[in-house]
């Protein structure tokens, strides 16, 4: 007898450990574990947090400071959604890397711009002036065509949004390139006669794009920000009360308060 009611007590005890674990294991599908370059990433899903806690999700945000390990954490599972890059860039890391990422909503621009600490306007760059860039495909191609929107060369007419230097078929001030890390660019940006910088680095380096750019992008750039997901999961639950917080009037308020100068422009 006393057999029998220490195995019934086994029995309870693990019915109760399988009940919690079956509990927990629930409690876990309402957490979105989010991966994020900082500013303005990080901010604008920290002004969500409670948002989507009150419909039953716990925002979990995991800070990256590149534009690589993101998206591998997210192809890998360790991730459910990140929020850093655009669709041009998202496409091309697909094809170069066999992913399965997808575009679950975009949020907003982040406008790209050339800033200089040597020279004070675009007239003044000087021939020969060495130009900083980004090194991956799709932001190389980008400050290529910025580039080429502020009349200071001329890429060939078939390139699409991938150019690189090659693809230059008229240089008239025969400026050089010198192609960087994205992340890298606010640091070594003094080194050179003028730099393109991505919003979300130039942002926290204290660089205002309308007021320390020699040239802007326009609001036109088919270089919209998004939440990026596993393919499939993109009509998930989470996902979609993600990015519906996203936009917001809480969130338009604070990015019309704290990017004044056009710095994040949303998207509707």
């Amino acid at each position: 007898m006393k057999k029998l009611t220490t195995a019934l007590l086994i029995a309870f005890i693990a019915t109760a450990l399988f009940a919690q674990g079956a509990a927990e294991s629930k409690k876990s599908e309402n957490v979105i574990k989010i991966g994020a370059t900082p500013d303005p990433h990080v901010p604008l899903l920290q002004l969500v947090v409670d948002d989507l806690a009150a419909q039953g999700y716990k925002l979990d945000i995991v800070e990256f400071t590149d534009y690589v390990t993101p998206n591998e954490a997210l192809e890998s599972g360790d991730l459910d959604a990140n929020f850093f890059q655009h669709i041009p860039y998202l496409d091309s890391f697909n094809n170069e890397r066999g992913f399965h990422l997808v575009n679950a909503g975009g949020v907003h621009i982040e406008p790209i711009a050339l800033y200089s600490k040597k020279h004070k306007a675009l007239a003044d760059l000087p021939n020969g002036a060495m130009i900083a860039i980004p090194n991956d495909p799709t932001n190389e191609g980008r400050a290529l065509l910025l580039l080429q929107s502020a009349g200071l060369l001329k890429l060939k007419a078939d390139v699409g949004l991938e150019a690189v230097p090659a693809d230059i078929v008229e240089n008239p001030k025969n400026f050089k390139f010198v192609e960087i890390e994205a992340a890298s660019l606010p640091r070594t940006y003094e080194d050179v006669d003028a730099a393109i910088i991505n919003g979300n680095y130039a942002i926290p380096a204290g660089l205002i794009a309308t007021k320390d750019g020699l040239f802007v992008e326009g609001a036109d750039s088919p270089y919209v920000n998004v939440i990026a997901v596993k393919a499939g999961n993109e009509n998930n639950p989470g996902i979609v009360a993600l990015v519906k917080a996203l936009k917001s009037e809480e969130v338009t308020k604070y990015v019309a308060e704290h990017y004044p100068n056009g710095e994040v422009v949303l998207i509707k």
